[in-house]
């Protein structure tokens, strides 16, 4: 070959790969364009996590096998969605944003992920990157010391690189940003840290800022008198590091958003628009079109940035354009995605801070144990901080009409502190002291299971007993859905019974979220493995599972 490199070879083999993802390309991810390609992170803008695709399927499942894997050269954790376009696969991790070549699993390119070291200590909850966003060429990724870079999507190389926040006053970015009518935009991440909450976006030629959204009203803005007077409104939390969803027709794009700044809400007495919240904007401008708040005068670290997953389904018998929430608060939502109407609002855990949500009011009615928490008393709190779900994706399957997630049911001791916490930039801004109850031995740490959306109601539920549960799930027309586990192992199971049907162990736990899509006219399922995430997480598979990331790719043996 003389001094022609093997990354040089495939880099020849890929370059008939198209340079450009248009917008038309992005609006039918997900929703009758080609199953060859996966552009948006949710499997769509609807972020349906569902795939027409059945060539794997309950009968043929048994004969899945790993096609190749790669690794990533990381040990601080897989969270990343990987997307697909025209042969090539791009993902992405706190240290790199690579390029694959699907047909054999070599890697094409990789780029490093340059960051300062020291804004590792302001990252809450585990060293993680999410994915990336395609369009025009080019690969969008951020890092975690909060800048936002475009890489040529054939090369690898950096085309602009911008900042996007100061990481020393908190801020992070974990999320993977979207490109919306044009328009690319990301999230952040800080609640813990007093920050102030928004949204960004920017020109994808060019990297320019066209708008920032903030989260935590200030003056003048509606909303600003649900805060006290003073600047508490400047840390108060709401960050936004769950990457939106987005309705074209409406063109509204639906954002989640964190906690409030500090978790204790006495220091910050009113509903604190726009904390534990969705907000529904215009991509080309940042406008609130409407919200609705979850968790008003949020105090729980119920963080509000779950996805909104978008649907029409039938309500009371019409046709209703829905978004559908699972919060960490521990109640399934539907809502009217046009409006912010709420349709339904029901317990899908053991919830003890509240007894309901008033369908009248679209208010939770708390509880005597939120009341004592609320006047200083140590409580136990269900659920957990870490909520009834967490980040990690759900999947609708417009078939079936069900919704398919894993929930956690867990307890926290929690107790607010008595004393107000003193803010300085970059440092925790909480306020409130918090453990976890004991577990009593082989209790369920929560379960995968499939739901009715209106009702909260399971189809089936699986218990999860040996670990907690950190991987989004995908549903498919095969009649499977495919989710991962912190034992690392990869799983199918039936969406009728429950029922695990095929299984693999990878190198390291998942936590991440798979992705299905056609090469040649072959089905491939991939999922990211390498253990990493929060302290639960790892607190729990101490010593048990090992770190180390890698992309596992599946299909089908022939007959």
């Amino acid at each position: 070959m003389g001094k022609l490199s093997l990354g040089t070879v495939l880099f020849a083999a890929c370059a008939a790969v198209a340079h450009a993802q248009t917008q038309e390309e992005l609006l039918h991810d997900g929703n009758g364009g080609s199953t060859d390609n996966v552009l948006t992170y949710g499997m769509g803008y609807h972020q349906q996590r569902y795939s027409p695709l059945k060539q794997i399927n309950k009968s043929t499942v048994k004969r899945l096998v790993p096609v190749w894997a790669l690794s990533l050269a990381n040990e601080v954790g897989e969270q990343g969605q990987p997307l697909v376009y025209n042969g090539v696969m791009y993902v992405s991790n706190v240290r790199q944003t690579v390029a694959i070549d699907i047909a054999t699993g070599r890697q094409i390119w990789a780029t490093p992920i340059e960051w300062d070291p020291a804004a590792a200590r302001v990252v809450c909850c585990g060293l993680s990157n999410r994915g990336v966003a395609l369009y025009d060429g080019k690969v969008f990724v951020a890092s975690i010391d909060a800048y936002l870079k475009a890489l040529d999507a054939k090369t690898g190389k950096e085309i602009w690189k911008t900042k996007v926040a100061e990481w020393k006053e908190g801020y992070s970015i974990t999320s993977a940003p979207t490109v919306v009518n044009g328009v690319l935009i990301t999230g952040m991440t800080g609640g813990e840290y007093g920050v102030r909450g928004f949204l960004a976006g920017y020109h994808p030629a060019t990297g320019s800022l066209l708008w920032r959204r903030y989260t935590t009203a200030g003056p003048g803005e509606k909303g600003h008198e649900t805060w006290p007077a003073g600047d508490a409104y400047l840390r108060g939390g709401g960050s936004t590091w769950i990457t939106g969803s987005y309705d074209p027709d409406l063109d509204l794009t639906y954002w989640g958003t964190s906690n409030g700044g500090p978790w204790d809400a006495n220091w910050r007495p009113g509903d604190n628009l726009w904390v534990a919240s969705v907000l529904a904007l215009r991509p080309k401008t940042g406008q609130i079109v409407w919200h609705y708040q979850w968790t008003p005068a949020e105090t729980y670290d119920y963080d509000g940035n779950n996805e909104n997953v978008l649907a029409d389904i039938t309500v009371n018998g019409v046709k209703r354009k829905v978004l559908m929430h699972a919060d960490r608060n521990g109640f399934l939502y539907v809502l009217d995605r046009t409006n912010g109407e709420l349709l339904a609002g029901n317990p899908y855990v053991t919830v003890n801070w509240a007894e309901r949500i008033d369908l009248a009011t679209g208010r939770p009615v708390e509880t005597e144990v939120a009341k004592r928490l609320r006047s200083g008393e140590k409580v136990e709190l269900k659920p957990r901080w870490t909520g009834g779900k967490n980040w990690f994706p759900m999947a609708f399957n417009p078939n079936t009409g069900l919704l398919y997630f894993p929930m956690k049911e867990e307890t926290a001791i929690y107790q607010i502190n008595k004393e107000r916490p003193a803010y300085k930039p970059g440092e925790r801004y909480q306020g409130v002291e918090n453990t976890t109850a004991p577990r009593a031995p082989g209790a369920a740490w929560g379960y995968y299971a499939a739901l009715n959306p209106l009702t909260a109601k399971p189809k089936w539920r699986m218990p999860l007993v040996e670990f907690p549960m950190w991987s989004g799930m995908l549903a498919t027309a095969g009649g499977l859905v495919f989710s991962g586990k912190l034992s690392g192992e990869f799983i199918a199971i039936d969406e009728d019974t429950g029922k695990i049907v095929w299984q693999f162990q990878t190198s390291s736990g998942i936590n991440a979220q798979p992705i299905t899509y056609t090469h040649n006219g072959r089905q491939y399922v991939t999922v990211l493995s390498g253990l990493g995430g929060g302290t639960s997480a790892k607190r729990e598979t101490a010593g048990k599972i090992q770190p180390g990331g890698s992309v596992w790719t599946f299909a089908l043996l022939p007959d």
